[in-house]
């Protein structure tokens, strides 16, 4: 009877922690948290490899331009590849209000 508790306690204490609200941010971040930080980490080397190129005066102009273009491009698509930002607000948009007419 006693190993029969231990293992329903047990058995309690696990589904208790795997249904947490921490646990489950915590997987979200594990299955979702990757491509974002890749992604974000790739844009953030291309923007500097952009101001590199720009701010050194020795390299020729012909020879970073579409270096310079290519890299504005594939930080674009990169972008396209995030889902937008999406907020719910309590309230309506200060546009769907009719407008205030003062006399």
């Amino acid at each position: 009877m006693t190993c029969r508790a231990a293992v329903f306690a047990g058995v309690a204490l696990v589904l208790a922690w795997a249904s947490s609200p921490a646990a489950a941010h915590e997987s979200w971040r594990q299955g979702h948290g990757g491509h974002w930080r890749a992604t974000r980490g790739a844009i953030y080397e291309m923007g500097n490899r952009i101001a590199f190129l720009e701010a050194d005066p020795e390299i020729d102009d012909g020879y970073k331009g579409p270096i310079i273009i290519r890299a504005r491009a594939n930080i674009n698509e990169l972008r396209a590849t995030f889902r937008p930002a999406y907020c719910r607000w309590a309230s309506p948009c200060c546009y769907s209000r009719r407008p205030i007419r003062i006399r």
